[in-house]
C-alpha cells in the first residue's frame, strides 16, 4: 500500500515541495462538510487567547490599516527583548519563525554551503538549504530508547566542513527535548573544531519554536558562542499562528548580519500590535502552557489503550509509531476520512511509520481517540 499524502501539491505549480492541504482540500477530497475538519497536523492550538478579541472589536484599525508598520519594530523588538531577557540589539523581529530561519540561510549560508541537520527534524531546515543552493548534510538521530537525541558526535564531525547547523529543541517531529547540556557541548566542541583548524565556526540556529512548553532555553549562551542563533515564534504556545511573528535572538553583532536581509513591512500592523502586547501579559500563554500539560498525558494513555505507541513528548504535540509505513498510511487514510487530518511522513523519511499528532481541545482530542480505537480496535 502506498502512503495517501496529507499534503497537496497545486497542478499548477510544480515543485520538489509540497505543504499542508487546506481545510477546503480536504473536504473536497473527502466529501465532508468544512466544519467536520479538524486540524491535527500544524502543532496549532485550538483557541486564540480572548484579549485578541477583544482587541479586535475595539474598533481601532482604521487609522493604522492604511500606513505600514514603524519599520524598526522597535516596540516589538522591546517587547520580545523583555520576554526573553535580552536587549532590544539582541532581537529582530520577522514574520513567523520561518522568515527568520530564511533570514538565516541569506545572512550564513555561501552558496554551495554545506548544512548539517540531525533528522527526524522540521522540514524547513532542508528546503530553506537547497531552495538556497546549499547542501544539507543529515545525520541520523539517536534510537527513540534514547529519547532520539541528536548524535553530538557525529554532528560535530559533520559541521567541521559545513556552514551552519540547523537544529530544533524540543525537537520536531520527535517531541522531545535534547538532553542538559548537548547543545552546550556542541558548540564548545564546534569552536574548539575551527579554532584548531584555523577557521570561522559553523553558525548554530537553535529553533526553541516549543521552548515554552519546557521552560528552557540556550538564550543565555549567546555572548560565549557568537555563532549561536536562537529562533523564537508566537505561533505554538501563544496560540498565534495566524498571525506570522517570529524573533531570532543572539548577540548583537550576529543580529546586524541578519537584520540586512529583513524585508521593510513583512509583519502587518494588526499582528505587530497583538504580539507586542500578548509577549507583556503572557498569562494567556501560561494558561495555554498549563492547558496542554494537562492534555498531553490523556492524549498518550488513550493512544496506548488503543494499542499504539505513542513517544513521550513535552511539547504541544505527539509522535505515534503506527508500526510500519503501510499501517501509517492506512491509519492516515482512516482519520482523514473522518475529517481528522494527522501529520504523515514520505517514504524515506525516518518517521515513515509515523503519524505526529496535535493536542488539541479536549473533545477534539477524545474524537481522535475514538477514531484510532475503531482503527486498531482497541479501547478507546
Amino acid at each position: 500500500m502506498s502512503p495517501t499524502p496529507v499534503t497537496f501539491m497545486s497542478p499548477n505549480q510544480p515543485s520538489s515541495y509540497s505543504w499542508e492541504a487546506t481545510d477546503e482540500g480536504v473536504a473536497a477530497r473527502y466529501g465532508l462538510p468544512i466544519e467536520q475538519v479538524v486540524r491535527f497536523d500544524l502543532n496549532t492550538s485550538p483557541a486564540p487567547p480572548a484579549v485578541l478579541a477583544e482587541m479586535l472589536a475595539a474598533g481601532q484599525w482604521e487609522t493604522v490599516l492604511s500606513e505600514y508598520p514603524p519599520g524598526d519594530y522597535r516596540k516589538l523588538a522591546e517587547a520580545a527583548a523583555a520576554r526573553y531577557g535580552v536587549l532590544p540589539a539582541e532581537v529582530v523581529p520577522g514574520a513567523g519563525a520561518d522568515e527568520i530561519l530564511d533570514l538565516c540561510t541569506k545572512a550564513f549560508l555561501p552558496f554551495g554551503g554545506r548544512a548539517v541537520i540531525p533528522v527526524p527534524s522540521y522540514g524547513m531546515y532542508r528546503v530553506d538549504t537547497e531552495q538556497h543552493a546549499g547542501v544539507a548534510v543529515l545525520v541520523p538521530r539517536l534510537p527513540a530508547e534514547q529519547g532520539f537525541a541528536m548524535d553530538v558526535s557525529a554532528v560535530r564531525v559533520a559541521a567541521r566542513d559545513a556552514s551552519v547547523v540547523w537544529l530544533c529543541n524540543p525537537n520536531n517531529p520527535t517531541g522531545a527535548e535534547e538532553p542538559e547540556g548537548a547543545i552546550e557541548a556542541l558548540l564548545a566542541g564546534i569552536g574548539a573544531d575551527a579554532a584548531a583548524d584555523g577557521r570561522e565556526p559553523a553558525w548554530v540556529i537553535v529553533d526553541e519554536a516549543y521552548a515554552e512548553f519546557t521552560g528552557r532555553s540556550v538564550i543565555p549562551l549567546r555572548h560565549r558562542f557568537p555563532n549561536l542563533v536562537v529562533v523564537r515564534t508566537v505561533s505554538k504556545a501563544y496560540a498565534l499562528a495566524g498571525l506570522r511573528v517570529g524573533f531570532a535572538v543572539a548577540a548583537a553583532p550576529t543580529i546586524d548580519r541578519i537584520a540586512l536581509y529583513r524585508p521593510p513591512g513583512s509583519i502587518g500592523t494588526i499582528s505587530v500590535t497583538v504580539v507586542e502586547r500578548l509577549l507583556r501579559e503572557p498569562d494567556a500563554m501560561l494558561a495555554n502552557v498549563a492547558r496542554v500539560d494537562v492534555e498531553r498525558p490523556r492524549l498518550i494513555a488513550g493512544l496506548e489503550a488503543a494499542g499504539l505507541r505513542a513517544y513521550p513528548s513535552v511539547t504541544c504535540f505527539v509522535l505515534v509509531d503506527m508500526g510500519s509505513v503501510d499501517r501509517a498510511a492506512a491509519g492516515a487514510e482512516f482519520l482523514m476520512r473522518r475529517g481528522i487530518v494527522p501529520r504523515t511522513f514520505p517514504h524515506g523519511h525516518p518517521a515513515a511509520h509515523c503519524l505526529r499528532l496535535t493536542i488539541r481541545a479536549r473533545h477534539e482530542n477524545e474524537r481522535l481517540l475514538e477514531a484510532m480505537a475503531a482503527f486498531t480496535g482497541g479501547a478507546a
